[in-house]
């Protein structure tokens, strides 16, 4: 708190009836815009979508990218639900059934990832070569019934007349032929199944490739399920257990004797080698990648089990890429949307490598004469890639196998055999919920070490969940579109813009009249800077008494309030993706939700204010609207220095019991962390007082301040005295100091 004096307010009263018949005048003059115009801002434009353009523009400089590098892992990390990584609990690996041939043996595996979630697959194993042996993971994509996967007769002969495969047996089944080949050449193979693929039926195929619609009784605020807004809040998706489960493959891969762990590869293609990519560019065991037929800088990924809030917000799939550089890396393009990847998108990821001295470590395989495939020609491309990077020295030239049925390589059997439940879908999240709250409970709760442990992964966290990024004093800008002086204060309203994320803001601020005490409160409503006013168009009685005081104010319309609406209705639902598949990922998972968007100008306004020329003795945040003032705990969160006091009155919102996908209070990520109580306990130590909270949600707030030694900053008993006067008198008591 900045040390200041506040001009006495005796006669509050008896300018307050003044001031309320001048602001009912006023409140003609702050509109900015004339009548159905809305504000010049970028992020009104329709939402960027899985279809868009997702260029990768290489850095200037090694020092450069490892900055930007570790952002998009973090990114990466968050949006999955892995920030902090979840506990590696027990794997339980089982084999449940063994085939030995003559140069490779295969085995039916599963493994648990998540207590109770099993993953599916088969192990491929050489014989006769000496080990220890790299290990390879191998994702599939979205063939019919994965590694069960068997091609017709004519597609078959189609295959082989065309060059596209040499063999009949491996045109049935490309992902069988990939994993025999590699245990021939010398690798431990472990193929698992996607989700509701094969033997993996836990979670069914159409929960989570085919979701398209909401289903109420899975959106509720105890055991929620998958797409439910209580799930988009925890950050939980499919596309998270499907990269833990990648992830969970390599443990078991290092827990096998007979592998190397210094050698370990991963390779699949379509959907799969959006699993590789991803696991590739996070989990640095991984020393060669083979993504087939996927990376570029078109369709980033159509399935639901390939999208997720956050993950492709102001990146893309040529970037995930990117973030394997400098080590090994094989891509393949097709007739498909790698098409154009020879010409966009891999020359700036081979300028990446050159920048890191490593330019032969990355090649493309552009064989788009062929449609979307993992086929001969591609899988040759990867062996090379495996044989140069392991040293192996082995032939790349397929032979003929036995392809086996599902009879041969199911894990289960006839009695055993897991199928979806709606109750095992509410189990595994409320497993993955208890087991994210076990990890930042005791950081949240724990002693002063912890708390700042809890600071630095939240703070983390939050710069990807609200993408705020403070712009300088050059890259703002008020411009005043009026001016009126009345008989107590001038009020000037205008457009706040910010160069950074190309926002505008309208916005006015109210200054006494020949008293201003240098203080500032800026005033949130769901109303935007309207709310400042009573429904008789008088300026509310607790603003006045500010001016009055010498405190000024300020007020602005956050996106969509406000001169946003043209209608001048609240927005009910936020704007979303042209896609019919009530996904949030297909729309969050490219753009900022709304709730961020507003926290970005909560901040912007806050900047702007602090950098002005009045130079303000202090800024304080006054919000009374219980979902606003959890955005204000946000922003006080992301930075405890934006502001000297505030007053929220959250009255118990949580982010975790908004119950729409569209709600404009949807924060991708606002419950995974400790919700509204954790955001106010890292306000510490700005003067604060908070209302409408419980004893319990108090606690981690007083033990925060408490840390600080700053109690006295914290005021969070719910009394008679009001909001603006109790800024009054800790102004006061400051001033008395």
């Amino acid at each position: 708190m900045r040390q200041s004096s506040v001009s006495s307010v005796a006669g509050t009263l008896v300018v307050l009836a003044g001031l309320l018949v001048s602001w009912a005048h006023a409140q003609d003059n702050t509109r900015v815009l004339a009548p159905g115009q809305i504000p010049e801002d970028a992020r009104l434009a329709p939402p960027k979508d899985l279809n868009g353009y997702f260029p990768f523009t290489p850095p200037a400089s090694v020092a450069e990218w490892n900055i930007r590098a570790e952002a998009v892992r973090t990114q990466l990390k968050v949006a999955l639900g892995l920030w902090p990584m979840p506990p590696k609990t027990a794997l339980n690996y089982e084999v449940v059934g063994r085939r030995e041939l003559e140069d490779y043996a295969v085995s039916n595996v599963r493994f648990e990832s998540v207590p109770g979630l099993f993953v599916t697959g088969n192990l491929y194993e050489p014989i006769g070569k000496e080990g220890p042996f790299p290990g390879v993971v191998c994702p599939h994509g979205h063939w019919a019934n994965g590694r069960y996967y068997v091609a017709d007769k004519k597609a078959v002969t189609e295959q082989l007349e065309i060059g596209a495969e040499t063999d009949a047996v491996a045109a049935e089944n490309p992902i069988q032929a990939r994993s025999v080949h590699l245990a021939r050449m010398g690798c431990v193979v472990l193929q698992i199944d996607m989700l509701g693929y094969a033997d993996s039926q836990q979670l069914s195929f159409d929960l989570v490739h085919r979701f398209a619609k909401q289903r109420p009784e899975m959106n509720t605020n105890e055991r929620w399920g998958f797409f439910s807004p209580q799930a988009e809040s925890h950050l939980q998706s499919v596309m998270g257990i499907q990269i833990w489960s990648c992830i969970r493959s390599l443990d078991v891969l290092e827990s096998l004797p007979s592998v190397d762990k210094s050698r370990l590869a991963i390779t699949g293609a379509s959907g799969g080698a959006t699993q590789t990519m991803l696991v590739a560019a996070i989990d640095p065991r991984i020393t060669t990648a083979f993504p087939a037929v996927m990376v570029s800088t078109a369709m980033q990924g159509g399935c639901t089990c390939e999208n997720c809030s956050l993950l492709r917000v102001g990146t893309g799939n040529v970037e995930f890429a990117a973030l394997f550089a400098p080590k090994p890396q094989g891509l393949t393009s097709a007739d498909d949307w790698t098409v154009e990847f020879e010409t966009k998108g891999f020359p700036d990821l081979k300028k990446l490598y050159g920048l890191l001295g490593a330019e032969d470590q990355v090649q493309l395989t552009a064989r788009t004469e062929f449609k979307h495939n993992y086929n001969a020609v591609a899988r040759k491309a990867m062996y090379e890639l495996v044989n140069k990077a392991f040293g192996l020295n082995a032939s790349i030239e397929e032979k003929p196998f036995q392809r086996f049925g599902s009879v041969e390589l199911s894990v289960w059997t006839e009695d055993d055999r897991p199928a979806y439940q709606p109750e095992f879908e509410r189990d595994l999240l409320a497993t993955l919920t208890k087991q994210s709250d076990q990890q930042i409970q005791p950081l949240l709760l724990g002693d002063s070490e912890a708390f700042e442990k809890y600071r630095e992964i939240v703070r983390e966290a939050l710069d990807v969940i609200v993408g705020w990024q403070e712009p300088g004093t050059d890259q703002l800008e008020f411009n005043v579109k009026n001016k009126h002086q009345q008989e107590d204060f001038l009020l000037i309203s205008g457009l706040l813009h910010n160069d950074r994320n190309k926002s505008q803001l309208p916005a006015l601020f109210l200054y006494p009249n020949g008293n201003w005490n240098g203080h500032t409160v800026l005033w949130l409503s769901e109303e935007g800077k309207s709310g400042v006013f009573d429904e008789g168009g008088r300026l509310k009685s607790e603003v006045a008494k500010l001016v009055s005081a010498g405190i000024s104010v300020a007020a602005i319309d956050l996106i969509y309030q406000g001169e946003f609406l043209p209608d001048g209705q609240p927005l009910q639902q936020t704007p979303r993706v042209e896609n019919d598949r009530e996904a949030a990922a297909y729309t969050l998972g490219y753009n900022y939700s709304v709730a961020a968007q507003r926290i970005q100008d909560i901040l912007t306004m806050a900047t702007f204010m602090r950098s002005h020329d009045r130079q303000p003795k202090s800024i304080g945040v006054v919000a009374l609207d219980s979902n606003i003032a959890a955005l204000g705990s946000v922003a006080v969160a992301m930075d405890s220095d934006a502001f000297d006091f505030g007053v929220l009155r959250t009255s118990g919102f949580r982010f975790g019991h908004i119950d729409s996908i569209r709600s404009p209070d949807l924060l991708p990520g606002g419950a995974k962390y400790g919700d509204v109580p954790g955001f106010l306990a890292m306000a510490s130590p700005m003067l604060l007082r908070v209302i409408g909270e419980t004893e319990a949600s108090r606690k981690p707030v007083r033990l925060a301040y408490q840390r600080a030694g700053e109690q006295g900053m914290l005021t969070d008993e719910d009394s008679d005295v009001s909001p603006v006067d109790w800024i009054m008198n800790q102004l006061s008591a400051v001033a008395n100091q």
